[in-house]
């Protein structure tokens, strides 16, 4: 009887803490690829849930740049913690001959990230210049 009650009362306290939790959460990110001030296409762009620890981060959605430089990222995680997206820009602007490829990341604000499935808002990058150089860029040879 005494193991039925605290098996009672686990349940009942996590599903009510469950339901305050966030749950599935969405996020979604635009923007606009020029290399040189002409668009840039066929630019990978992919957005992570970014996950602490030995957890690997979670792939959201990823996509390539449009004829005119822009793209669109966005989808759904369903996690119990508040997500920390991330946007991952790979190309070769303004590169050489080095090896591998740049790669730019920029974090979502935490405003962005709508509670459900639709995405309520969506974060705008803008227009980005991918042939200057940016401050946490970094290169990536496995994407």
């Amino acid at each position: 009887m005494c193991l039925l009650k605290t098996s009672y009362i686990f349940v009942l306290l996590w599903s009510s803490t469950g339901a305050q939790l966030n749950g599935t959460q969405s996020v979604g990110v635009v923007g606009r690829l020029l290399c040189f001030g002409q668009p840039m296409s066929d630019v990978l762009v992919k957005l992570y849930d970014v996950d602490k620890g030995l957890n690997p981060d979670d792939l959201v959605d990823q996509s390539r740049s449009l004829w005119n430089g822009a793209f669109v990222v966005s989808g759904s995680v369903d996690e119990r913690s508040p997500i920390d997206p991330k946007l991952n820009i790979y190309h070769d602007c303004n590169d050489g001959w080095k090896p591998c490829q740049r790669k730019i990341s920029f974090i979502v604000p935490p405003k962005y990230i709508s509670k459900g499935s639709l995405i309520q808002r969506f974060f705008n990058v803008g227009t980005l210049e991918l042939a200057d150089e940016y401050p946490n860029e970094t290169r990536d040879c496995f994407h």
